[in-house]
């Protein structure tokens, strides 16, 4: 990190210790330092989990993991991403970002590695995706900032993630986008009638937002995703510091 960074921003985190789609990260990465840059927000970004150190996690606001796999911290930088997140800290999770299939291949570690990343953080564990095919996505809270600019119902295809549980189903979640299993054929990955994609909740002191959305490299020239994404980071710096209140 440059000596000379201004604190305050946004940290942009993706490494892989699993399933690795470069030209998926390269083009998230991207998508993702230019809503910053436009927006006059400071960023770093890195494959590196030696910046979860407390002096450096301290100049950011926001953390982002993006598409994210495996196993990627130490038992030193996991209790400082930790501490960091419990203590006000703002989280971002990108498609990959939530987790891993438990043995999902030789070499490859899982985020299920981590429960407390898992289970806290993100919130559901990821545990098989349908094919790219096109689907209908609904917003569920048109009146979050984290819903700002969206169309009530996106039709766009996407790999489609299902989760081993429903957030729903956990206090203090609140479901942002659902997708309609009737508008394509979900297989092995359904939920059934209640398909949560999108979800914020706290952690601790801390707030944190994950979607599954964003598979390919080409999503991330979509405006519905970029939207999605520049809202998120947006409601992450204003959350952030701020008591994170479940019910609000």
């Amino acid at each position: 990190m440059p000596p000379d960074f201004r604190s305050g921003g946004i940290l942009i985190f993706s490494k892989t210790n699993g399933f690795r789609d470069d030209a998926s990260i390269q083009a998230s990465n991207a998508a993702l330092a230019a809503i910053a840059h436009e927006r006059g927000w400071p960023f770093f970004l890195t494959e590196n989990g030696a910046v979860m150190n407390p002096e450096q996690l301290a100049k950011f606001k926001v953390v982002v993991w993006n598409n994210t796999s495996g196993d990627t911290l130490n038992e030193a930088q996991r209790a400082a991403f930790k501490s960091w997140m419990e203590n006000g800290g703002s989280f971002v999770g990108t498609h990959g970002a939530g987790g891993d299939p438990v043995n999902s291949g030789p070499g490859r570690t899982s985020a299920a590695d981590w429960k407390w990343y898992v289970e806290n953080v993100i919130g559901a564990q990821f545990v098989v995706h349908s094919s790219i095919q096109p689907g209908d996505i609904h917003v569920e809270d048109p009146k979050s900032p984290l819903t700002k600019g969206l169309p009530a119902l996106l039709h766009r295809a996407e790999e489609w993630y299902s989760f081993a549980d429903n957030p729903r189903g956990k206090p203090g979640y609140h479901i942002l986008l659902t997708v309609d299993e009737k508008t394509y054929n979900p297989g092995r990955a359904t939920m059934g009638q209640d398909h949560p994609l999108t979800w914020w909740h706290c952690v601790g002191k801390g707030h944190a937002f994950y979607s599954a959305l964003g598979h390919a490299a080409s999503m991330y020239s979509e405006e519905s995703v970029i939207q999605l994404y520049s809202n998120a980071m947006a409601w992450a710096l204003a959350e952030n510091g701020k008591s994170c209140a479940a019910g609000k």
